[in-house]
């Protein structure tokens, strides 16, 4: 029976004219659009690989393989990611996405006017935007007191010593965040950018000894509490939402609630 993901590619590829792709247009042809073995070429896959995908058989489409069948179809970024979504997959260059369009404008405007600290992550957990409440709270990973070119959170959980300090219960909570990034990266655990970020968390035995015990759980909201050099122990409750049209982004919002 002739998959969803099968129906998708077979339709892309008949709305495909030859000429767009450099390809004689002049010959006959039963069918529009390109054949299969052209896509195969434009692909670097074989013909029959195309067909059994276009059937619905079983067969292995791997993450550059669909980014090569989305260039070939010229599919459009929503396309794209449609495409994606079928095949369970994680798109490779999701992560090359940052705060120059404008959906992330917007998410940045968005994050400015929250009144509680706020802050987003993309597939990696590096804060793509956050507001100044943020910064205040998190000085030593958003603030003044930030290494330069270092926003990631996981680095500033275990590659930075004033973390333990700064974060009540770290033991649990740091035990807790890697599960939680074992359970984001999902298919995309073997991505470079992923496979980078872990190979220098390894510097952490803590990391290591956490990432090793392949715990994996949902992020969940709940109360934080923080030692606050100067405001002393702070406690929020933890909002994480998902972005809609940005499924590398995630937005985090930390009301402040009573200790």
């Amino acid at each position: 029976m002739t998959s969803k993901l099968g129906v998708f590619v077979r339709a892309h590829r008949e709305r495909i004219t030859p000429a767009s792709v450099g390809l004689s247009a002049s010959e006959r042809r039963r069918t529009p659009g390109l054949r299969r073995e052209e896509l195969a070429v434009l692909c670097g896959v074989s013909s029959t690989w195309i067909t059994w995908l276009e059937q619905g058989r079983p067969v292995s489409a791997s993450a550059k393989t669909l980014a090569r069948l989305a260039t070939a179809l010229r599919l459009s970024e929503a396309e794209r990611s449609y495409l994606f979504g079928l095949a369970d997959k994680v798109d490779p260059i999701a992560h090359v996405k940052n705060l120059a369009d404008a959906k992330a404008k917007e998410v940045s405007r968005l994050v400015g006017v929250i009144e509680a600290p706020a802050y987003v992550l993309d597939r990696q957990w590096n804060a793509v935007a956050w507001n100044g409440q943020a910064a205040q709270l998190f000085a030593a990973w958003l603030g003044n007191e930030a290494p330069d070119g270092s926003r990631n959170l996981l680095q500033f959980m275990f590659l930075q010593r004033s973390a333990k300090k700064f974060i009540v219960d770290w033991p649990e909570r740091a035990r807790r965040l890697v599960a939680e990034f074992r359970a984001e990266c999902g298919k995309g655990i073997d991505d470079p950018p992923i496979t980078d970020l872990i190979a220098m968390l390894q510097q952490s035995s803590e990391f290591l000894q956490f990432w090793n015990a392949q715990e994996v759980v949902a992020r969940e909201g709940g109360v934080r509490a923080f030692m606050h050099p100067t405001g002393g122990r702070l406690v929020y409750e933890q909002i994480t939402l998902q972005l809609q049209g940005r499924p590398d982004l995630k937005l985090t919002i930390l009301p402040q609630v009573a200790d």
